[in-house]
């Protein structure tokens, strides 16, 4: 990211708002690039993205409009695009199936028909995500793991995979698939997750309460490293003829769900607040990846440890609370 690369590229970023979406929007503009953005949110009111806005074509629309995704994509003619829009929270999925499905699978679709035949594209990095592994006895998943999503948010992000590589295969679309853990650090605002959730509560000094019994085991990544591996990957792509392929992103250091509420409250310096809900339904206990593979091809690696990552966390939500 240090060289000229994106240098006045067009870079097309669907759920530009979005937390990881303004996270890349915003490298890419540092990296002199021309982002054009499509959102159902226009100018969220705190964002990593203020003051940067104007750099940005900000387009308000939603991804399952095929026409507006098309307009788009012909009139801007990006060189590289970054498929991130998607209902990313397990929970309103959950409640709301069909409405996660238009989302996550018929966005994707959308997104991937309107690149067919367009020979200006250069790559496209669509965003999945460690739930559509499913659930698997032998632990941590690699990318040539089967996809058997067995719950809603789960199952549109197994799809979205699979049409990835349908139009790669079928129509030679270079487009290559993401998937990441859980993803934390500036500009989330979706409080049911776990980071959020738990620093707001320290800074606040409100309990905190915990849906599930807190054994839960997952990856936790810092926004940063992830926005890295995104940029390498498209910016590989093409010279290493990645397409078709996946890789996950992962800190290889996966931990339960109380071990990282612990970390978080002993980083604010507050004693820990938690009630445990035990409540957590259609979810899988155990999920973490392996990121061999990126390290291996990619030559990248994660530079954010759980301690340095959620202190620049932290901070970043003090100054806004």
């Amino acid at each position: 990211m240090k060289n000229n690369f994106w240098k006045n590229k067009i870079v097309f970023v669907t759920g530009h708002e979005g937390f990881l979406g303004s996270n890349i929007a915003k490298a890419l503009l540092n990296c002199g690039a021309k982002v054009v953005g499509l959102d159902k949110v226009k100018n969220r009111p705190i964002s990593v993205l203020n003051n940067l806005r104007n750099g940005i074509s900000c387009i308000k629309g939603n991804i399952v409009d095929l026409e507006l995704v098309k307009n788009v994509i012909d009139k801007y003619k990006p060189e590289f695009i970054f498929h991130l829009a998607a209902e990313a929270i397990v929970g309103e999925a959950l409640k709301n199936p069909t409405e996660a499905f238009r989302a996550n699978i018929q966005g994707t679709w959308n997104v991937l028909e309107g690149c067919r035949g367009k020979k200006f594209i250069e790559a496209i990095v669509v965003a999945s995500s460690d739930k559509a592994y499913g659930r698997h006895d032998r632990l941590p998943y690699k990318e040539d793991c089967a996809l058997k999503g067995d719950h809603p948010y789960d199952a549109s992000k197994s799809c979205a995979d699979l049409l990835s590589y349908t139009y790669f295969h079928t129509y030679g679309l270079p487009a290559c698939v993401t998937r990441c853990g859980n993803i934390y650090g500036p500009g989330d605002f979706n409080f049911s997750r776990i980071v959020p959730d738990t620093i707001r509560s320290a800074i606040k000094n409100k309990p905190l309460f915990i849906r599930s019994d807190g054994k839960f085991v997952r990856d936790y990544i810092y926004v940063e490293d992830v926005v890295g591996g995104y940029i390498v990957l498209a910016e590989k792509i093409k010279k290493l003829k990645l397409y078709g392929e996946a890789f996950n992103f992962s800190n290889n250091k996966p931990i339960s769900v109380l071990e990282l509420v612990e970390k978080i409250y002993k980083s604010a310096g507050k004693k820990p607040n938690y009630k445990i809900l035990n409540k957590a339904k259609s979810e899988i206990r155990c999920q973490y990846l392996s990121s061999k593979k990126a390290r291996k091809i990619l030559g990248w690696e994660p530079k954010h440890g759980i301690e340095e990552g959620l202190k620049k966390t932290i901070e970043w939500y003090r100054a806004i609370f």
